[in-house]
């Protein structure tokens, strides 16, 4: 079925491009996967709640904070990530940071300097759940000692907001020295450095930590925490008698990996006969078996050269990411998903992945389902991701059955992995991991010439393309 095209009013289309789960207050815009909301603006009656992370440097935490708040936010907690890290470096530009700033024995000026911003975030963390509707905050900072917790969780339920605490221990020294590498690429606080130099000063940052930091322990069983070891190899629970919303949290962390690969997404080729229709399960047309193998030497190409460029950038010998296909069990998709299965990447089939079910529409194209069922089109042209033509599911309705997917996608850590998959089903993947608002998730476009690859980073993801050569964009079904 065709779908109308730009004469739809959307909002602002920032976050289609750019990863938007920084985005504060109403322009991040109605949620995807929302379960049902309460006339308070707040889900599942949970109260107030500021999870505050816990570890020293380099142990993943704002990979964490910015990935739950990704997921919370997907299910329609008004969810924000404060980094303290943010906040020092709008006080104090980077080439004035004291030299003491990171020891524990700092002089007095350095500490208040120290104070005034931890404060700073702190009152902005009350400010957001307490007078801007928001229910879920994460404070990413160190939180390094037991007496500094109890202060933090004493101040912020005195102000009827409950405190989660969730400490990253991290014994696994290769996940330690690839938090390193990644921050000293991406951090904002080394923007311009050698790298040898920005490892070195890393480093001392996380060593001059060591001797003060206490983990969380006995003195702290009356907390809510939970702690992730080794980033999900382990993890240990403490209270959480909070109901729904720590599930969903408990949930998320159950299955979240330390992502280190890209996530690429593809089109199928075209089916026989040019028509799609949902009731018939077509193959590839010759056009379609061609665009198969282009795909397929095409991502081939960019991740050789892309393992060549991290190898360079390392200094060593790293080994090769793997590669894992998911498609749906329909023959259009796994056949065009053929290629990488002869060359002996696994391709699993996922029933979820199945396109947007059309309902009375199927096989019509826009212009048809406009002349036959003109009311019908205006509740869509009104509300296009929530609308369900008769019969049919909305994007909504698929984005609540992605979140099997979505989960099992977090777990996927040391493997790239291409989805080849229809528009409708690309779509809401890629609403959820650039956060963009479900305004505008009906409207992306994934031209069938291109490959789009979305490489995790610990504050935001990023995207790029991959042009196939020779192949029609094709913009329909």
């Amino acid at each position: 079925m065709g779908e109308p095209e730009t004469h739809v009013r959307r909002r602002r289309q920032s976050s289609v491009f750019v990863d938007a789960v920084h985005d504060f207050g109403e322009d991040v815009g109605p949620a995807p996967g929302q379960l049902y909301s309460t006339d308070s603006g707040r889900l599942f009656h949970a109260g107030h709640i500021c999870i505050v992370l816990v570890g020293l440097p380099a142990r993943g935490k704002t990979h964490l904070a910015v990935g739950l708040c990704r997921y919370l936010r997907w299910l329609g907690v008004k969810t924000h990530a404060f980094h303290l890290g943010d906040y020092r470096r709008a006080e104090i530009p980077n080439d004035d940071i004291p030299a003491d700033y990171f020891l524990p024995n700092a002089s007095s000026e350095t500490v208040m300097i120290r104070q005034r911003i931890m404060s700073n975030c702190r009152n902005d963390v009350a400010a957001y759940l307490l007078e801007q509707g928001g229910q879920v905050a994460i404070f990413d900072a160190v939180n390094p000692t037991a007496a500094g917790r109890k202060a933090l969780k004493t101040w912020f339920e005195e102000k009827d907001v409950q405190v989660i605490f969730i400490e990253s221990v991290c014994t696994d020294q290769a996940l330690i020295e690839e938090n390193v590498r990644e921050v000293k690429i991406l951090s904002p606080d080394y923007q311009g450095w050698d790298e040898k130099k920005a490892i070195e000063d890393y480093l001392n940052r996380i060593h001059s930590r060591i001797p003060q930091f206490e983990t969380i322990g006995e003195s702290e069983v009356t907390s809510n925490y939970i702690k992730l070891i080794n980033y999900g190899q382990r993890l240990v629970l403490n209270g959480l008698h909070m109901g729904y919303m720590a599930n969903r949290i408990l949930l998320y962390l159950m299955n979240v990996q330390r992502r280190f690969g890209s996530v690429f997404f593809a089109r199928a080729g075209k089916a026989e006969g040019g028509e799609i229709r949902y009731k018939i399960d077509c193959n590839l047309s010759e056009e379609g078996r061609e665009y198969a193998k282009k795909l397929c030497l095409s991502l081939e190409a960019h991740r050789e050269k892309e393992h060549q460029d991290e190898k360079a950038a390392a200094g060593t010998d790293l080994p090769k990411r793997g590669l894992v296909v998911w498609t749906s069990t329909r023959s259009r998709m796994i056949q065009t998903a053929a290629g990488f299965a002869d060359k002996g990447y696994p391709v699993r089939e996922r029933a979820q992945l199945a396109q947007m079910h059309p309902g009375i529409c199927d096989g019509m194209a826009y212009e048809e389902v406009t002349k036959q069922y003109p009311k019908e089109v205006e509740k869509f042209i009104k509300d296009p991701y929530n609308f369900r033509y008769p019969r049919a599911e909305s994007y909504h309705d698929v984005a609540v059955r992605m979140e099997p997917v979505i989960l099992e996608l977090e777990r996927t850590s040391r493997e790239d992995l291409l989805i080849i998959a229809h528009k409708s089903v690309l779509r809401v993947l890629y609403g959820y991991l650039m956060a963009c608002s479900a305004t505008d998730i009906p409207f992306l476009e994934f031209p069938r010439n291109r490959i789009v690859e979305i490489k995790a980073s610990a504050y935001n993801n990023q995207v790029s393309y991959i042009d196939i050569e020779n192949v029609d964009p094709d913009l329909g079904d």
